[in-house]
């Protein structure tokens, strides 16, 4: 079943979904089953698992000197997805992005996700580098989600980077990408931000799952901008629970947003961070009460692989009366 679907057979019903980070190399997939072991309780729409690109890594020598190494940290996104829906038929949601991969290799991606039954992706460019933070894509590859978007409408077409493909199959992939409530980073502005998201909407895109926000006024505002500008696709709001000090520093100059001066107040008065993971807790839960209040009852939460926390915000939200 499609995103947009599992949204309109819901009947309004509240649904969190999840999105996961694929185990690091030489990991068992154990260690990505029993974090989604915590999570089947709350019986979530859907799970989404990240793409990662390949890295630079120094290593080491003898000598003190350190020579560089291109290694890729999180494979398995591929693999990972179709073992989780196999295992707990639960939909899932892999992410496809531009960086680090040429249009072949995208293609023989989207290849193994449609044989394995996979037909719901989320379609983003990817971050930048680590060391200097600018997006360099594959000179074979994508720049913007937008080409990654026409690549994957022209499949399910029926259309194939090699040419000379003979009977091709249609895919019937449906595609989500992100929305930036505070504008992405490297727009100039919030309106040219929220045109390159329409352009996305009209290439093909069924719906919008936010970067993540930690004032419900912001949403609403990207919300009703969106709409005002034609963007009628749903929208899921995405959250993430503020969990450590350094988060108050790290997430603004990582994903370019602002957290409220309250929230900030209540975070310098915890003593460490486990008072500080419950003061996330309790904010994101009180997010998500108002959201779905205001009708947002689908509702995404980036764990970043820790998901205690997120399990007590998910019975709050979902099971207290």
């Amino acid at each position: 079943m499609t995103i947009p679907e599992l949204i309109a057979q819901s009947n309004g019903s509240r649904r969190i979904s999840y999105e996961l980070l694929p185990p690091v190399k030489g990991s068992s997939i154990d260690t990505i089953f029993s974090t989604i072991d915590k999570l089947m309780p709350f019986n979530p729409p859907f799970i989404n698992i990240t793409y990662h690109r390949e890295e630079i890594s120094f290593i080491k020598q003898k000598d003190g000197s350190l020579i560089p190494s291109v290694v890729r940290k999180r494979p398995g996104t591929v693999g990972i997805a179709a073992a989780i829906q196999a295992k707990y038929k639960v939909d899932v949601v892999p992410h496809i992005i531009c960086g680090g991969f040429s249009r072949q290799e995208t293609e023989d991606a989207l290849i193994d996700l449609d044989f394995l039954g996979i037909k719901n992706l989320l379609v983003v460019r990817g971050d930048g580098d680590k060391i200097t933070g600018r997006f360099k894509p594959n000179p074979q590859g994508h720049r913007y989600a937008s080409g990654l978007i026409e690549q994957i409408i022209a499949m399910n077409n029926g259309i194939y980077h090699e040419q000379y493909v003979e009977n091709p199959t249609h895919t019937k992939f449906s595609l989500g990408v992100a929305g930036y409530p505070e504008k992405h980073a490297e727009s100039p502005n919030a309106d040219e931000d929220l045109l390159f998201l329409k352009q996305k909407v009209e290439k093909g895109a069924e719906y919008i799952v936010t970067q993540m926000f930690f004032d419900n006024e912001v949403f609403f505002n990207f919300v009703k901008r969106c709409r005002d500008a034609g963007i009628q696709v749903p929208i899921i709001p995405g959250l993430k629970p503020v969990s450590i000090k350094e988060h108050l520093h790290v997430l603004p100059r990582t994903f370019n947003l602002s957290i409220p001066s309250a929230l900030v107040k209540e975070i310098n008065k915890c003593k460490d961070n486990a008072e500080i993971r419950e003061l996330g807790a309790e904010w994101t839960s009180n997010q998500i009460k108002e959201l779905m209040e205001n009708g947002h009852n689908f509702v995404h939460i980036y764990t970043m692989g820790k998901v205690d926390h997120i399990c007590r915000i998910s019975e709050k939200v979902l099971f207290d009366k």
